[in-house]
């Protein structure tokens, strides 16, 4: 039991002596800050490139919309996000002093690139026939769109966002490249303070995979919901 007990003296030094531990809870926080923030930024990009995508198809006037779209799909989804969060912070918003927003929106805008695919497939799946009802109740395109065809596919998709927010979640541990202290940053501060190459790290992928299987146990419980909806 010298081991344990070892163990259990080196967990205080490393992370109650000095209230290190608060380091991680603060880093946790700006994960979810992160996490959420860059989810609602995605969705929001994603359904509007999603939206402009399905209306452009066919129609030739607006063709230079689809080409914008096609453009920003194409440079998000080539690149890391690594590389967008450095060019976002050190050449786009070079003078930002809060890291926190900046990794926020550049999650964000990568996650639209994602979402918007996973938005269009869903909105493709939908009949057409719900496209044409609402047309001939005198709907615009835009309204019909808007009124009947997106509640159909947000509810086809829901579980594909919820694993959209996963990865967001395990994502945002490079943020510490923009010096936002997030969970994985403030893991690794701890480890060099202490110079305790074990615990921190641990600890910090513990945490991960907690939230994770949380998340994966609800997107399960909404997934068997939405399933028992549609008998």
């Amino acid at each position: 039991m010298d081991w344990f007990n070892n163990w259990i003296d080196k967990l205080h030094e490393t992370f109650i002596e000095g209230d290190r531990y608060m380091t991680l809870l603060e880093g946790f926080g700006e994960t979810l800050k992160i996490t959420f923030g860059a989810l609602l930024i995605g969705i929001v990009i994603g359904t509007f490139v999603a939206i402009v995508k399905v209306l452009c198809e066919g129609n030739k006037k607006l063709k230079i919309f689809d080409v914008l779209c096609n453009i920003y799909l194409t440079v998000i989804r080539g690149t890391p996000v690594v590389v967008q969060l450095l060019i976002m912070f050190f050449i786009v918003f070079v003078s930002a002093e809060d890291g926190t927003m900046v990794a926020t929106l550049t999650f964000g805008i990568n996650s639209g690139a994602y979402v918007a695919e996973t938005i269009r497939s869903g909105i493709l799946a939908i009949d057409k026939g719900q496209t044409e009802a609402g047309r001939s109740l005198g709907f615009s395109a835009g309204k019909t769109m808007w009124l009947i065809v997106l509640p159909q596919a947000f509810k086809n998709i829901l579980p594909a966002i919820g694993n959209e927010m996963i990865a967001l979640l395990k994502e945002t541990s490079v943020a510490g490249y923009v010096a936002v202290v997030d969970l994985t940053k403030a893991g690794n501060q701890i480890r060099n303070t202490t110079y305790d190459q074990f615990n921190p790290i641990i600890c910090v992928a513990l945490v991960y995979l907690t939230v994770v299987l949380i998340m994966t146990r609800l997107l399960n419980m909404l997934e068997r919901r939405l399933r028992k909806s549609e008998r």
